[in-house]
């Protein structure tokens, strides 16, 4: 069994304030995607926690600011960093780590919430990923794409679909998009594993009591090839852990 898990942190520093080494030594993953660290390398409090993980890191060049890590209990064949767009690769936003029998991808697309040029570099970036991301599914090993996409696929995903049909994260084009991605051949294993389920979200505004009041959105996901939804028999949102504005959201593998 290979328990992946995904978390978006909104900053590792305070993460570990509230208890990111708790859950770790808990929940026990083989692998942890990390979106957000808000942290330059040298920042990141360590150690992660007495399992001894391999850690990899690609931060911004901006202080404080986006950020992706993997951390993984095997010692990965090889880490590489960045898509090879300049924008993108200087925001901290892709990282992959390739094992002896699968490849596992930590994502962090733009948000678009501060405003038009920010959501226009989030299409973007999307219209960068989609193609990357294409290339890895005819390939040897199986992959899985983790992370915080921003964007919510379907009104199920999300509290007020029809309050927030013009809010970026919901905004059609955004959809759309999640929509060509699965019917490339791509598997959103977490909603796979929970057809028809509601009120299932990954992320609350800390405003109103959002999360005492389950008013979240899906945006954190599992993104896999056919053969790892095929192996993937148990998928939680790990609501319980109060680490971020983001719950884990961890798949457990039957690899």
């Amino acid at each position: 069994m290979l328990k992946i898990s995904s978390l978006n942190l909104n900053g590792i520093r305070a993460a570990h304030r509230h208890g990111f080494t708790d859950w770790v030594d808990q929940t026990d993953p083989d692998i942890i995607c990390l979106q957000e660290l808000r942290a330059m390398e040298h920042q990141v409090p360590g150690p992660i926690n007495k399992l001894d993980y391999h850690e990899y890191y690609h931060t911004a060049e901006k202080k404080g600011y986006s950020g992706v890590g993997i951390l993984s209990k095997k010692e990965p064949l090889q880490v590489e960093k960045g898509i090879g767009v300049d924008w993108i690769d200087s925001e901290g936003r892709v990282m992959k780590a390739e094992f002896d029998d699968l490849i596992v991808f930590s994502i962090y697309a733009p948000s678009g919430t501060t405003g038009d040029e920010r959501q226009d570099l989030k299409m973007e970036f999307l219209d960068h990923f989609l193609p990357f991301a294409q290339k890895y599914l005819s390939g040897d090993k199986p992959v899985v794409f983790c992370g915080d996409y921003n964007i919510c696929h379907k009104p199920i995903d999300i509290h007020n679909p029809k309050r927030n049909k013009n809010s970026s994260g919901f905004l059609p084009e955004e959809r759309e998009w999640v929509t060509r991605l699965l019917e490339t051949g791509f598997e959103d294993v977490y909603r796979r594993l929970h057809e028809g389920e509601p009120d299932l979200y990954s992320w609350w505004s800390y405003r109103a009591a959002s999360k005492d009041r389950n008013k979240g959105w899906r945006i954190d996901y599992h993104i896999t090839c056919p053969k790892m939804l095929d192996a993937a028999q148990e998928a939680i949102i790990e609501m319980e852990w109060d680490l971020s504005d983001h719950a884990p959201v961890t798949i457990s593998y039957g690899l």
